[in-house]
């Protein structure tokens, strides 16, 4: 062969190599651009579409379909997924996993047209299961910008199949859900085979949405009105709802279809998680993280029948279950231990059901039952629908004895029910009214207990106008002291510098008057409390001593705080506290009972905690071992629901700028309550951070923007709350770790110990459980976010609950703590302020100047 001969056959060859790289490269192109795959005609039995290593993602980018393994498991699933792999909104072969087989492959079958998943042995784990496919060769599947895995014939368009008809656990936009559909939870966060919760819609008289936990109810929306479910409280004024549709399934005849969009408020998902609660998930382009913006349980309240039969609960109630009027428990002492399962039975027959026991003549003559109105109710279950009148409504009601209460809601109609009621849940607002069915002898007690209400509280009144008028004569016979006690009563008059007329109480709150609590008198707390004996003192604060008391009239134990004259904390600290505690009701905050302002006396009543305060289990080698870790994380999450009504479930936000181990307080079963509001401050709606002059607060919890600048938010408590976390895991105290060589505060030594992955040093050897290794790490990580020196860095109290109870989250990198080291917090107190600083009392009220 000629030397040009054998060139030109080297140049031809090349051409064919660079032809096929190009046609390689363009086909990967494709299959990296196009949220689009077709099948073609092979010879085999199928044809391999897209293997474990390739994925598939939408067009806006939001949705990815690809092969993805849980954490802390070996298995493989064909999935989509959301923004993140770890929100997984949808699993093809969830309850078959490709078991340590990572050559799983998604593909169009060309025996019958079906997506299949094959495994490493091209078996067929999971299929779409049509049997109507027209087209075996010519389809393709395509990942919608919504989220949908849709396989359609490629040259008709004709949708065959998609995954919206088959869901998992998620509900997206623009799905369909009709209600013979369900949605299921995952097993565990690792295992997304069936879980034991399922959502669906259960469409007898008026569709309502359920939770069940197996077969047994867990929670329920209320019926649908044609607008909202009001059973959910303020559905009405939350945008998360105002996209949802319920609607006449047009394909199939006797099924509803609920769907929602919601694109003006971005992405959102709504997911079933392993403990049966739905939560709305919202997508944050700023931060690049999914956010809990809504849940079903937000209290026990929410489960299904928490209170039983004719019992209501109100999760600002304590305690929370109650039974109806005209109701009592049926087993009195299982009710008396918060067991209320069995719930509640009448105390009188109703006047239909005494007519068939007795004579005509013994009956109770043309007396008749009446009914008890609730207002802003959820409903109870086994609602039945009638086409009366709203007139109408009640005299059906009285004509059958069976009947126990009705409503009327003009979009739904006439609403009545038999036998039991069960899942009454008290609302602030939203819901509707309920009128219970009683004799009409229960009607006429409780008539006359409003009646002795109101004689009481106008008895109350009188008497406090009394001792206004008292206090007003006191005023204008010493004129010197005008200045100090007219600020009792009118705390918006409060004659002090400019900045602290509005620093404590302002905006609503700060209109509440004194008459509203209840006063008790100084001989009754001191008689109480054995004259405030020494052996009655449960502790010594820095605004004054904690005494133990039982009040003589009930024998019902209290705390009772009595504020030393010479304290630091004045009459703005102490009505700061009683109005911002009376406002107040949640599991995890401490219950105000009353105060006294007597004899130059300022002292408040509280619910008595039995197990005392959180700093006295953990920082006393001889009880934290009282605290397992099971205990301190429930600790941690309670501490953080509390926080979390105070920023944003409470009427309005309260920054409680004290927060600290002392502060938290402990009930006979170990559950934390936040204490001390004496430097509390109430922000109005559209406040977000303030500035003050005047610093407050203990050493060691401060957030640094609040201790330099005096700029204060409700990340300054979160600052505080990741101090406590780290105090409770760890169990020391922050600001009395001085043992390290260098320096280091506390939040310092974490810190660098969690760099070097030497958590166990952190943690005494007692106190440290391998079992729950992960879940400590992960407390501690969430610790240190909260700790991060800027403010912006520190997620919201809602995103840290989110963090303490989902596993699946990713936790972002945290960033190096402020006050690293010793030194650098003590350079910003004056020398001075020093001994303010390292009171004993561990309660302080410094004024701080940075440098």
């Amino acid at each position: 062969m000629s030397l040009s001969k054998f060139k030109n056959l080297i140049s031809v060859f090349n051409f064919i190599i660079l032809l096929l790289c190009c046609s390689s490269l363009h086909l990967v192109l494709v299959v990296a651009t196009s949220n689009t795959i077709s099948s073609s005609s092979s010879s085999s039995s199928s044809q391999q579409l897209m293997k474990d290593n390739e994925t598939l993602s939408s067009n806006n980018g939001n949705f990815t379909l690809g092969f993805f393994t849980p954490q802390n498991s070996t298995n493989r699933y064909l999935g989509i997924w959301c923004k993140t792999q770890d929100f997984v909104v949808w699993v093809a072969n969830r309850n078959q996993p490709l078991v340590n087989d990572s050559s799983g492959v998604l593909t169009i079958s060309n025996d019958d047209g079906n997506l299949v998943v094959l495994n490493g042995q091209k078996h067929a784990i999971w299929s779409s299961s049509l049997t109507n496919v027209t087209s075996k060769t010519n389809s393709s599947f395509t990942l919608s910008d919504y989220g949908s895995l849709v396989l359609s014939e490629t040259t008709t368009g004709v949708k065959l199949w998609e995954s919206f008809q088959q869901p998992s656990n998620a509900l997206l936009q623009t799905m369909k859900f009709t209600s013979n559909m369900t949605l299921t939870s995952w097993k565990t966060l690792s295992d997304p085979s069936n879980g034991s919760f399922s959502i669906g819609i259960k469409l007898l008289n008026i569709p309502e949405v359920f939770i069940w936990n197996g077969t047994r109810p867990y929670w329920r929306s209320g019926p649908w009105n044609n607008q909202i479910f009001i059973g959910i409280q303020d559905m009405a004024t939350l945008f998360i709802f105002n996209g949802f549709k319920f609607e006449k399934d047009s394909s199939k005849s006797g099924t509803v279809v609920l769907s929602f969009e919601a694109e003006d408020y971005g992405l959102l998902i709504y997911a079933l998680n392993p403990q049966g609660e739905l939560h709305e998930n919202s997508w944050s382009d700023e931060e690049e993280k999914w956010n809990d913006t809504w849940t079903t349980h937000r209290s026990d309240c929410d489960v299904y029948g928490f209170c039983g039969p004719f019992g209501i609960c109100n999760s600002e109630g304590s305690p929370i279950c109650s039974c109806l009027e005209g109701f009592e428990a049926r087993n009195l002492q299982e009710w008396n231990q918060k067991n209320w399962t069995n719930g509640c039975v009448r105390k009188k027959l109703l006047q239909c059901e005494e007519a068939k026991n007795q004579s005509s003549s013994s009956s109770r003559g043309n007396e008749t039952d009446s009914f008890l109105h609730l207002r802003t109710v959820k409903v109870p279950d086994f609602a039945e629908l009638s086409s009366n009148e709203q007139d109408e409504c009640k005299n059906q009601c009285l004509m059958n004895c069976s009947c126990t209460a009705y409503t009327y809601v003009a979009s739904i109609g006439c609403m009545s029910w038999n036998g039991n009621l069960i899942d009454i849940q008290q609302f602030q607002s939203g819901g509707t009214d309920l009128y219970i069915r009683v004799p009409y002898v229960e009607l006429q007690v409780s008539d006359k207990g409003h009646k002795r209400t109101i004689i009481i509280a106008v008895s109350v009144s009188i008497g406090v106008i009394i001792i206004v008028a008292y206090f007003i004569w006191i005023k204008a016979l010493k004129p010197e002291r005008k200045k100090k006690h007219h600020r009792i009563f009118h705390f918006h008059k409060i004659e002090k510098p400019e900045e602290h007329s509005s620093e404590n109480v302002i905006g609503e709150l700060s209109q509440a008057k004194l008459q509203e609590l209840l006063l008790f008198n100084f001989e009754k707390l001191a008689t109480a409390t054995n004259n405030f004996h020494s052996s009655n003192k449960l502790g010594q604060g820095g605004f004054g001593p904690v005494y133990k008391g039982i009040l003589q009239d009930d024998g019902k134990e209290i705390a009772v705080k009595r504020l030393s004259r010479s304290s630091g904390q004045g009459l703005e600290e102490f009505m700061n506290e009683v109005v911002v505690i009376s406002k107040l009701q949640h599991r995890n905050l401490v219950r105000l009972l009353g105060c006294c302002i007597e004899r130059n006396e300022k002292m408040l009543m509280y619910e008595f905690m039995t197990n005392g305060s959180l700093d006295a289990y953990v920082f006393d080698p001889s009880r934290n071992k009282l605290l397992d870790w099971e205990k301190r994380f429930s600790i941690i999450e309670g501490i953080a629901r509390g926080l979390l009504y105070l920023h944003r479930d409470s009427r309005l936000k309260i920054i409680h700028r004290d927060l600290k181990a002392s502060n938290i307080l402990l009930d006979e079963e170990m559950n934390p309550k936040i204490s001390d509001f004496g430097m509390a401050r109430i922000f109005g709606v559209s406040e977000d951070h303030a500035n003050t002059q005047r610093i407050v607060g203990t050493y060691g919890y401060m957030a640094p923007e609040y201790a330099m600048q005096g700029v204060f938010s409700d990340k300054s408590d979160v600052f505080s709350f990741g101090v406590l976390l780290i105090e409770i895991v760890c169990g020391r105290r922050n600001s009395s770790f001085y043992e390290h060589e260098n320096s280091l505060t506390l939040l310092g030594f974490a810190w660098t110990q969690w760099r070097e992955g030497n958590i166990i040093c952190l943690i005494e050897p007692e106190m440290y459980d391998d079992n729950h290794h992960k879940d400590i790490l992960r407390c501690i990580h969430i610790g240190l976010l909260c700790v991060q020196e800027s403010a912006v860095d520190r997620p919201t109290m809602g995103t840290v609950i989110y963090m303490l109870n989902s596993e699946i989250m990713e936790l972002p990198p945290a960033r190096q703590p402020a006050f690293l080291l010793m030194q650098n917090m003590m350079n910003t107190v004056c020398s001075e302020e020093r001994n303010e600083v390292y009171s004993n009392n561990d309660v302080t009220i410094t004024d701080l100047h940075g440098r």
